[in-house]
């Protein structure tokens, strides 16, 4: 589930950005799917009742990311 999804999301931005080259370059360098991960990871935490984790899943994203 969680890698045909990240595959979606690679294939979704090669589609909509044409600065985009190849699937290498979105997985390592597009702060914006790495954010939309830990987005995913973090809701994940915070519906299983790991309020705290989720909390700083995102507030470490924010940080990395800057988004």
């Amino acid at each position: 589930m969680f890698f045909s999804r990240l595959r979606e999301d690679i294939r979704n931005i090669i589609e909509r950005d044409p600065a985009a080259r190849n699937g290498w370059e979105v997985l390592t360098c597009y702060p914006g799917l790495h954010a939309i991960v830990a987005h995913r990871w973090a809701h994940a935490c915070w519906r299983m009742g790991l309020k705290w984790l989720g909390r700083f899943i995102a507030h470490l994203a924010r940080i990395v990311t800057g988004i």
